[in-house]
Formats: C-alpha cells, sequence, structure tokens
C-alpha cells in the first residue's frame, strides 16, 4: 500500500484508552476513599437542591435522564442530607359531620395528637355507656319519671272517663275491633247490657224485638259519638307526646352534667376553633340520643356471638363518634419522604372502602377513608415515575387539580366510575403542601411541556441525568469509591488495580467517548457484581481484571445469540458478504443492530447501477417502503453533492439506484451515505473498489465525513467477518476522524491491527476515501476547471459528460423525427384539403 494511504491509518494507541492503574491512590478498593456525595451530576444536583430549597407553589421537581444513572438513588441521597427548618407535618383525621352526614369533616392536630384525640372520643363512650345507665337507674330519676307520667296519665284517664260516661248515658259503649293486625277501639250500642253491632240492632228492629224509634235515636247519635271517640284519642297521643318530650327533656337534664363536663374535659386538651364546634355537635347528639347509651342491643350482641353475621357488618351505634385517623405522624422526626411505585389512584389520592353484604353495598362512611400517599406525603416530599402515573386513568389530571389548588379531595378509589350508582360520601378536602419529585426520560418531559400547559406552572424545575461525565483523575477517583462503597455494602470481593482499571475501561467504553467516562451507575454495579462471582468461583480474594475482563465476555455471550446467527449467514455465504477482491459499484456498509440490550455491527453490501436518463438517484430502498426519514436526507445530499462537483458545466443527465443487498428489515440513518457515492462513484467511473475494506460515515453536500454512532460495534463487526475467513492484511475499516476519540475497540481488534492483519482509517472528505478504497488519486480542479484525467474525480466527470452529449443527441434526433412527422401530417392534411375543392 503506497504512504499517501498510509497516512489515513489510525495508529494502534488511539484505538483504545488504557487506564494507568497507577493512578489509584490505593491498592485494593477496600482502601480506597470513602464516596462523598453524588458521581457525575453536579448539573442535576444544583437544580434538585433548587427546588427543594424553594417552597414556592409549583417548585416540583421532574427528573429525567436514563434508566440506571442514579436517578431515584441520589434523590434519596439529598433528602436524607437536607438540612433546612421544617416542622413534623399535623395528623389527619375525619370526624363525623352531624350537620351533613355525607360530607366528612377534615381535622388536623399536631403530630401525635390524633391518635390521641381518638382515644378520648373512645373514652367519652365508654364513659357514657358506664355511667348514663346508672344515672338512670337511680332513684332521683325513677321519682320524675313517675311524677311526669302520674301527671300525664291522670290527663288521659279523666279524657277516657268523661268519654266512657257520656256513651253510657247515650246507650253506648267503647269496643276493641280488629283492622287487620290492629286493633282500634271504636263506639257500640248496647242491647240488653251488651254491645252489638249496628247491623243486628237493624234486624232485631224489623224483627220487633228492639224498638225502631230507639234504632233511629242510636243511628243518628253514633257518627257524633264516633267524632267525640277520635277527639279523645287525638288528645291522649299529644299526651304520649308531651310524656315522650318530658321525659327527653328528663333525660338531657339528668345526662346533662356528666356529658358536658366530659366534653369540656376534651374541649380544655384541643385548643382548635373547629374541634369545639364538633365536640359542641357530639355533645348535643348525646344529649338527644340518649337511649344508645342506657341499653345495649342485646339481639346485635348474642348474634355475633353465635357467629349469625360477621362483625364488619353490625352496625356500631357509637359510631358517630369515632374518630378516623387517616395519617398518624407520631413516629416522624423529620417531614416524610413516600416512594409510590405503583401510583395508581387509589394508592395516591387514598380511597372509600366499601363492603359486601347479604344485600350488596353497604352505605360507606367517615370511618371507611383511607389516605393514599398524597396525604401521607403532605410536608414532605412524593417520589413517583412519570410513565406509571401518566398510564393509570385519571392519576395525572386528578394530580394536576391536587397540586394547583394545594387541596386533596379523597376520591372513592373509583376513577373508572364502576360504584357512581352507589350512594357515597363527599369528605371535606385537605389543604396540602408537599414537594412532588417525577421521575421519567427526556421525551415524557418534552410531550408534557408542549403539549399539556399546566405541565410548566406545577414542574417549575427540570432536573437532567447526564449518563456520562468527564474523564479525569477525580472521576476515576471516584470510580474506586463507588466500587469500594458496593463491594462493602454487599459483601463482594474487593477489586485490585488492575480490575479497578478494567473497569474504569469499561466505564469509558460504555460513554462512547474515551474523554468520558459512563455515570450509568447500575450497569457498572452489575460488572462489579459478575466479576466478583468469578473471582470466588475461582477461589480468588481479590478481583482482577481478568475477571473483569472474564465478566465483560460472558456477559457478551450470555446476549449475542442474533450476532452469532447473522455471523453464521455471512461465513455459510447465505448473506453475500465480499471481504476480498475488487467489485464495480459495490461497496461494503456497516450497520448497527441495536437488540435494546446489546447492539453489535455487520458489513451489508451497497451497490449502484447509473445509466442514461433523468430520473436522478433512485432510492430502492424508499421505494420499497424499508428506509427511514434520516437515510432519505442521506440520499438527497448524495445529489446536491453531484450537483455541485460535476454539474456546473453540464447538466446532470443521470439515471442511477442504490440498493441496501439483502436488506429487508428497514433502513434508518445516514451514516451509510458515503459509502453509497462511493458506489455511485465507482459505476460511473467504471473502477473497482476495494471489497476488503468497509466503510461508514455521514457526508454532508461539501463533501465532508462527519461523524457517526457505534463505531466501535462496526469495526468489530466487520472484523469477525474477516476474521472468519482468515485475515489477510489488507482488510479494514474507513471511519470518520472525528470518531477517532470514541474508539475502544476489543483486546482481538487491537492485536489485529498490532500485528498488521487489520486497519483503521481515518479521513476528513470523500477524495480521501476514494484514494484508500479505489488506490488512485480523487483529483482536484485544476486552474482550467477540469480533473485530471485519470484521476477518480476525472473519470467520473467524463462519464457525466459523454451521457450529457449523448442525451443531447438523443435529444436532438427525437426533436427530427417530430418535425418530420408534423411535416408529413401538414402535407396529408393539404392534400385531403384540395380534394374536398374539386
Amino acid at each position: 500500500m503506497n504512504n499517501s494511504i498510509s497516512a489515513y491509518k489510525v495508529p494502534a494507541e488511539k484505538l483504545f484508552w488504557r487506564c494507568d492503574p497507577s493512578l489509584f491512590t490505593c491498592d485494593t478498593s477496600k482502601d480506597a476513599p470513602e464516596l462523598d456525595g453524588i458521581i457525575g451530576q453536579r448539573r442535576a444536583l444544583d437544580a434538585i437542591k433548587l427546588g427543594l430549597d424553594i417552597d414556592s407553589q409549583g417548585y416540583n421537581i421532574f427528573v429525567t435522564g436514563l434508566t440506571g444513572t442514579g436517578r431515584t438513588s441520589t434523590i434519596k441521597t439529598l433528602l436524607d442530607q437536607l438540612n433546612k427548618p421544617f416542622e413534623i407535618p399535623s395528623d389527619k383525621c375525619y370526624v363525623n359531620n352531624f350537620r351533613n352526614p355525607d360530607a366528612p369533616l377534615a381535622i388536623k392536630l399536631p403530630a401525635g395528637k390524633g391518635v390521641r384525640f381518638r382515644k378520648d372520643m373512645e373514652y367519652l363512650v365508654k364513659t357514657l355507656i358506664r355511667q348514663i345507665p346508672q344515672i338512670f337507674q337511680s332513684d332521683a330519676y325513677r321519682k320524675r319519671i313517675e311524677e311526669i307520667a302520674s301527671q300525664h296519665r291522670s290527663r288521659q284517664k279523666e279524657l277516657v272517663d268523661t268519654l266512657n260516661a257520656e256513651l253510657h248515658d247515650e246507650g253506648f259503649t267503647l269496643v276493641q275491633i280488629q283492622a287487620g293486625s290492629f286493633t282500634q277501639p271504636a263506639v257500640a250500642p248496647i242491647a240488653d247490657d251488651q254491645p252489638v253491632p249496628m247491623e243486628k240492632l237493624e234486624e232485631m228492629a224489623r224483627k220487633g224485638e228492639f224498638p225502631p224509634e230507639k234504632l233511629e235515636q242510636l243511628q243518628a247519635r253514633q257518627p257524633e259519638l264516633t267524632r267525640e271517640l277520635e277527639s279523645v284519642l287525638r288528645k291522649t297521643r299529644e299526651i304520649e307526646k308531651q310524656i315522650r318530650k318530658d321525659l327527653e327533656m328528663l333525660e338531657e337534664e339528668f345526662g346533662l352534667p356528666l356529658v358536658s363536663g366530659l366534653i369540656s374535659d376534651i374541649k380544655m386538651q384541643y385548643p382548635n376553633e373547629k374541634i369545639k364546634r364538633y365536640l359542641d355537635d357530639v355533645q348535643r347528639d348525646i344529649l338527644e340520643n340518649m337511649r344508645r347509651f342506657k341499653e345495649k342491643d342485646e339481639g346485635s350482641e348474642s348474634a355475633e356471638k353465635e357467629g349469625l353475621f360477621p362483625l364488619p357488618y353490625h352496625e356500631d351505634p357509637f359510631k358517630p363518634y369515632r374518630v378516623n385517623v387517616v395519617v398518624d405522624n407520631s413516629g416522624l422526626d423529620r417531614p416524610p419522604v413516600i416512594i409510590e411505585t405503583t401510583p395508581t389512584y387509589r394508592n395516591l389520592f387514598g380511597t372509600i372502602e366499601r363492603t359486601m353484604n347479604i344485600k350488596g353495598l353497604d352505605p360507606t362512611d367517615f370511618t371507611r377513608i383511607k389516605a393514599g400517599s398524597i396525604l401521607e406525603a403532605d410536608g414532605g416530599y412524593l417520589i413517583l415515575n412519570a410513565l406509571d402515573a401518566l398510564t393509570e386513568p385519571m392519576v395525572w389530571k386528578s394530580l394536576k387539580r391536587a397540586l394547583k389548588n394545594n387541596q386533596l379531595e379523597m376520591g372513592g378509589g373509583d376513577p373508572m366510575g364502576l360504584f357512581s350508582m352507589v350512594s357515597g360520601i363527599k369528605p371535606e378536602p385537605f389543604r396540602i403542601l408537599l414537594k412532588v419529585i417525577m421521575v421519567g426520560d427526556n421525551d415524557i418531559y418534552n410531550l408534557l411541556y408542549n403539549l399539556d400547559e399546566d405541565f410548566r406552572k406545577i414542574f417549575k424545575v427540570k432536573a437532567d441525568f447526564d449518563i456520562v461525565m468527564k474523564r479525569n483523575e477525580e472521576s476515576i477517583c471516584q470510580y474506586a469509591s463507588f466500587i469500594r462503597k458496593i463491594c462493602q455494602t454487599e459483601g463482594l470481593c474487593h477489586f485490585d488495580r488492575s480490575a479497578m482499571a478494567a473497569l474504569v475501561e469499561y466505564g469509558v467504553r460504555l460513554a462512547g467517548r474515551q474523554m468520558k467516562v459512563s455515570t450509568r451507575f447500575s450497569d457498572i454495579a452489575d460488572i462489579l457484581r459478575e466479576s466478583g462471582y468469578w473471582a470466588r468461583k475461582e477461589g480468588c480474594e481479590v478481583v482482577t481484571a481478568a475477571h473483569v475482563e472474564r465478566c465483560i465476555e460472558q456477559r457478551r455471550d450470555r446476549v449475542n445469540l442474533i450476532e452469532e446467527k447473522i455471523q453464521e449467514l455471512i461465513t455459510t455465504g447465505i448473506i453475500i458478504v465480499d471481504v476480498e477482491g475488487e467489485r464495480v459499484g459495490q461497496v461494503n456498509g456497516l450497520a448497527v443492530y441495536d437488540m435494546g440490550d446489546y447492539m453489535f455491527g455487520k458489513p451489508n453490501r451497497i451497490t449502484a447501477k447509473t445509466s442514461l436518463g433523468r430520473s436522478g438517484i433512485i432510492n430502492i430502498e424508499r421505494e420499497a417502503k424499508l428506509s427511514g426519514k434520516t437515510h432519505d436526507k442521506g440520499v438527497l445530499i448524495l445529489e446536491g453533492y453531484l450537483r455541485g462537483k460535476y454539474a456546473q458545466d453540464k447538466p446532470m443527465t443521470l439515471s442511477a439506484s442504490i440498493c441496501f443487498e439483502q436488506s429487508y428489515s428497514g433502513v434508518e440513518g445516514d451514516s451509510a451515505s458515503s459509502t453509497e457515492l462511493y458506489a455511485l462513484a465507482s459505476s460511473l467511473s467504471e473502477l473497482p473498489i476495494k471489497q476488503s475494506i468497509a466503510v461508514t460515515g455521514s457526508v454532508n453536500q461539501n463533501g465532508e465525513i462527519q461523524a457517526i454512532g457505534g463505531v466501535n460495534q462496526k469495526i468489530e463487526g466487520f472484523f469477525d467477518c474477516c476474521a472468519a475467513r482468515g485475515l489477510n492484511g489488507e482488510q479494514g475499516v474507513i471511519i470518520p476522524a472525528s470518531n477517532v476519540d470514541d474508539l475502544m475497540l476489543r483486546r482481538d481488534v487491537r492485536e489485529a491491527v498490532e500485528e498488521g492483519k487489520f486497519a483503521i482509517y481515518a479521513i476528513r472528505t470523500i477524495n480521501e476515501g476514494l484514494e484508500i478504497l479505489t488506490g488512485r488519486p480523487a483529483g482536484e480542479r485544476g486552474a482550467d476547471g477540469q480533473f485530471p484525467e485519470d484521476s477518480v474525480n476525472g473519470l467520473v466527470d467524463r462519464k457525466l459528460k459523454e451521457m450529457a452529449y449523448v442525451i443531447k443527441e438523443f435529444d436532438a434526433l427525437e426533436e427530427k423525427e417530430e418535425r418530420e412527422e408534423e411535416e408529413r401530417e401538414e402535407e396529408e392534411a393539404s392534400r385531403d384539403g384540395e380534394g374536398g375543392e374539386e
């Protein structure tokens, strides 16, 4: 190979950045410095700290970045280290609303007092249950009852006696008649000192057994007396009502000192206006319902003991006086930090439970209200996954409403409305103040920011986690500290200098740039664990570089089945790839296959065919709908380059087709645009291209080679194909010069380069690539505007000129034939006209 081409070779020392073990100040990770803070996320840390320190509304935090960059662990660490004034959030309780039971009252109490308030109310009920029956069994109470009863019963007796006397004088008496399952008093006439129905008296009168005149008198008088009976009964009922009223007043009179005393004691312990109003309602309700405490529901109690129905379905007569402590913060010594891993509507916003009995759903009440993560995090911090929250029904909409209004409405845990026809309750909402930290990726953030106006108002802080950081002595030292932390935390074997260096090298390859190192520490930690496994399996106390390399190789072996299958198809010739010889219009391009957990590269034959015509470049992949938008753009750039390079002194009269041979799953990206251009140039110049050299790199309209992704995988993929058929020293890969700093190649590739069996070429322009692939100078335009005749560009330019001349001659011939045809038609038309005149 000539010296000019050798100048493009990348030296072996640039194919890999080697971490010098002497950079570590310790012999093993056991002696490494302790990890202090978060590694490599300054920007994200500053953003999170800002969001945590600002208490104004809307300064919630949206954390973006790839999985494995330590987003959640960083948030936990910062919250643990948070040093700002705080108050322990209050307890949250729900109590009965005596004025509107369907709208339970929300009460906040200092931390720890919620449970105390509940116990105080339970003590109140127990005390009343024990003492109220004693009051009602006292002699004074019984005496007052007898006085009230005697007073009102005498009035009732007087009314009845007066009515009986009048009935007797008129020949009537009171009788009880059956009316269904009930009896009621009625007025009946008397005959022979016995009550007789009026119908029987009429029959007796017809037989002459009863005087007709007397019958008429009785018939005329009976309706009036019946009305008087009804009047007496109505007065009697009024007396009964008065008796009950007087007894209720008596109960209140005797119970008031006890109830008001107990209630006052509770009021003194809770100087809260809302609780005072609630306790006033409790006192009023107790005094109005004293019978609840006078005797137990013995039937229900015995049924429970006998197991006739489950306890939950037995109605608690004292439930209105219970306290439902939905959030108890008595055990907190700092603001709560809630990590909601399952952000369903029920888990976030709470629920109002419903139970089933033999009749179906029980009516619910305030005692069945259960808090969710938002209420538990009030006064603190709530962490949740953005994607999970967005995919759960009604969660995102309800979360926005809660954060905008600083108010949480307790739902029924029924976002789909399955129980919408069942009567429910609407608890009073709680005022909330918490910091929500959502963890997601940039796609979700951008989607919400651009499409949801409320999002930017409630999530004003974005914390973006980077997947790489600068490679320097500080970051290398931090890697050692991270290794120590994982080894100590999980009881792994510690790493020696060589193993730590090998792990840093893996982090650099994972980052994709020699001057960067990865911050995807979940992946790094997995390498740590698996390397430790291989060390223990070999009986070693310390992990070495060999263990790390074996771990990486084993990880690759677990996931590279598809890669091996494709390589097998190439080796057996089913997928046709030439790695030696020369071909016109044919180049080995390089493609990357991303399987999610593994990415690898393989060569792909790209061919070009050119001919006369005006169709331009036909992208076969696009015509077959197998081409992505970026690839289509790359092909259009090729046309721009060709016009700018060769069509300044002649028209571009070209029809060309470009094809990715044996590609059936689609092509995306522009990294093959330079490869396609080389194939076109070869086809036009009729110069063969070396099949031993594969190409990658995108091109712009100026002919400059631009960086691409997956350069290591692409080189290694072509190397594997060459190695399978035997390395001959002529094989290699052309890459953009701007990708040289990305190289972190496998050991076997580096060794082959060092031995001269394989080469990596770095280029900056299309011309440089043409010289490597064809072995001829590319050629530049001279002062006369022409390319050297034997150069690649000269041959291409000459071919395009020839095409233009041929097209021009062909067009002239077509025009001549068209004119002759028109003249013949005119002559025929003229002869036909003369014949018509004769």
